[in-house]
């Protein structure tokens, strides 16, 4: 018999902190309603990073753990849909990606487009928001992860990177503690900017005036188990110093 397919995974939605945390990259899976549960790439390739934000699943667990806080984890391919894009976003559903085509995503159609919303896209969503409810105060946190090097550019120095938009309120206590650490480089807003309109932390966070901060890990670093841990382990107690700054803000 065969399974059913779920579009997202919740860990400990009972845990009490204010923290949620978010990981929209967490899986290489294409369901089998997909072209059969194939984009038409080689294994190799769902194993990178265009697949998915590699290792970014098991530090979410394990920072959810050490936060004492609810997770929730995609469970299809940013390339079948990404949800952290907005509904509207060109790169939603993407042909190429880092010099690699996308064979099952070549023809992709209108109709495919809103299969994919409705059963993958727009439950995870829905799952988020129903998980930030729950209390008032919550602060979301987002992890991901990204190449050491894209095809052709430069390598990417940073160990982390810490992205934000407009509010800033959690990220600039978060980078300045972390650059309190000597053997780490951090980025600000680096590999990438920190704002698309209609992202995840747009939507979840920005828009209902929650706390949030959107933390990049380099994935050569947390490409295994131990160390997906030892990183949760050093970061979870800089991630609570800083959210208490956050709240009792320094006067200048």
């Amino acid at each position: 018999m065969a399974m059913t397919y779920h579009p997202f995974e919740i860990i400990g939605a009972d845990r009490p902190s204010r923290w949620l945390v978010t990981c929209d990259h967490a899986s290489n899976c294409v369901p089998p309603f997909v072209n059969g549960g194939s984009l038409g790439l080689a294994q190799g390739d769902m194993e990178r990073h265009i697949a998915y934000d590699v290792g970014a699943a098991g530090v979410a667990r394990a920072l959810a753990k050490q936060l004492d806080a609810p997770a929730i984890l995609s469970n299809f391919s940013r390339l079948v849909i990404d949800p952290n894009r907005g509904e509207d976003d060109p790169t939603l559903l993407m042909r190429l990606y880092d010099g690699t085509v996308i064979p099952g995503n070549r023809n992709t159609d209108a109709a495919e487009r809103e299969k994919r919303l409705d059963a993958c896209y727009r439950p995870y969503h829905d799952a988020i928001d129903r998980l930030a409810s729950r209390r008032d105060d919550t602060v979301i946190l987002s992890i991901h992860s990204y190449t050491p090097q894209l095809a052709g550019r430069p390598p990417r120095p940073w160990h982390i990177g810490i992205l934000h938009a407009t509010d800033d309120r959690l990220a600039r206590p978060l980078m300045r503690r972390l650059r309190n650490e000597p053997d780490l480089c951090i980025g600000e807003n680096q590999p990438y900017g920190g704002h698309l309109p209609g992202d995840a932390i747009d939507t979840h966070a920005i828009a209902h005036g929650r706390l949030n901060v959107l933390v990049e890990f380099r994935n050569d670093l947390i490409d295994d188990e131990a160390h997906q841990h030892l990183w949760a382990n050093r970061i979870a107690p800089i991630l609570q110093a800083a959210l208490s700054d956050a709240d009792q803000p320094v006067l200048t």
